[in-house]
């Protein structure tokens, strides 16, 4: 074969890649496309039949990384590549990655048993995994939270499992604890009774169990006052604040004198 027949049949073979590389393109963006309009009418059907939003997150992003991987297959396939060999080649790949990379399984086996055991649901408050935060999407590998700053954030199943998880939202009530510093010549009995009284008038202080109010230590400035009440999660931190500025306006309207550590210096010359 001459040098022209070569060069026309490697510009021939180039612009018949070219075109089955464009087509590629083209595949890969509908076939996108289409993956999220799947995924979507998905969603909108179990939503219909009202199932919990954690479950169907979590069959959602099963069912997209699934699909992803049909489409990625089907465009190599498209290209010219051998896809019983890629197909063969993936799984080799796969089961060396999980050899290597023993974590990554283990998230995927604690996301199923995360979404089966319960502990927690999307839009639930929760630590978990070292993170307080709103949970808002239990995936594959991990659960993404919004901590109250409103940073987005992903923790891997696997460390949320194997780590302890409280719920904030499982109970009807939480406790908001607070504290008070008295002086030492401050009546801490009238103190108590002023702030049990006012502590129920706080917007969403839940009455029963009523608020809370007793020594609970004692400091050199005086004791220390347990100023405890109850509310919904969702009205946790307007309690919170609220709860500490009534302590400062109440202690200020009754002229409660201000805390001081006093010392005795006596001279034994």
């Amino acid at each position: 074969m001459d040098a022209n027949a070569l060069l026309q049949n490697l510009a021939a073979q180039a612009s018949n890649f070219g075109v089955r590389l464009i087509t590629a393109l083209i595949f890969w963006f509908i076939g996108g496309w289409l993956i999220r309009i799947v995924v979507a009418l998905f969603t909108r059907a179990f939503d219909r039949k009202e199932l919990d939003p954690t479950l169907i997150k979590y069959l959602a992003s099963a069912l997209t990384l699934m699909l992803k991987v049909v489409l990625v297959v089907s465009i190599l396939g498209h290209l010219g590549f051998e896809t019983t060999s890629f197909a063969a080649l993936l799984a080799a790949i796969g089961i060396a990655i999980g050899a290597a990379w023993g974590g990554l399984l283990a998230n995927l086996a604690a996301g199923v048993f995360l979404i089966f055991l319960r502990p927690f649901k999307v839009g639930d408050f929760v630590q978990a995994g070292g993170i307080v935060g709103t949970v808002r999407e239990i995936t594959l590998f991990a659960t993404a939270l919004d901590t109250p700053d409103n940073v987005r954030s992903f923790v891997g199943n696997n460390k949320i499992l194997s780590d302890n998880i409280q719920n904030f939202c499982t109970n009807q009530h939480r406790r908001v604890d607070l504290v008070a510093q008295l002086s030492h010549g401050t009546d801490h009995a009238a103190a108590i009774r002023m702030l049990q009284t006012r502590l129920a008038q706080i917007p969403n202080v839940i009455a029963t169990p009523g608020p809370e109010v007793s020594i609970l230590s004692f400091t050199n400035y005086g004791p220390v006052l347990a100023v405890r009440s109850y509310c919904h999660n969702d009205h946790y931190w307007q309690v919170y604040f609220d709860g500490n500025k009534l302590i400062r306006e109440a202690f200020g309207e009754a002229k409660f004198s201000v805390p001081e550590q006093h010392v005795l210096v006596r001279n034994l010359a």
